[in-house]
């Protein structure tokens, strides 16, 4: 009873441990990923208000040139999905 009384104890003390030896090695970085989320949210809230108010994505003419690179990756995709055709209606690739 004593033995896993002292075990418990001792376990505890470690995940106490634990817990500020993280606290200590994040504590730098919080403010640069706490940046780089925000800058990430505005980023996301700009594309989706923009297209709610009918501008277009600008996204997309800069991503054109990579559709024939994609497209072998969409089929390649959906086929692992167990899916024989696109499923995309306007986006044929086989």
């Amino acid at each position: 009873m004593k033995l896993d009384l002292k075990l418990d104890n001792v376990k505890a003390w470690f995940r106490q441990a634990n817990f500020y030896v993280e606290e200590v090695y994040n504590a730098p970085y919080r403010s640069a990923i706490a940046r780089a989320q925000r800058e990430q949210d505005d980023l996301f809230m700009l594309l989706i208000f923009s297209e709610m108010m009918g501008v277009p994505n600008p996204a997309s003419y800069y991503t054109l040139e990579l559709q024939p690179l994609l497209m072998e990756r969409f089929h390649d995709w959906h086929l692992r999905m167990g899916m024989e055709h696109s499923p995309l209606d306007n986006f044929k690739c086989c």
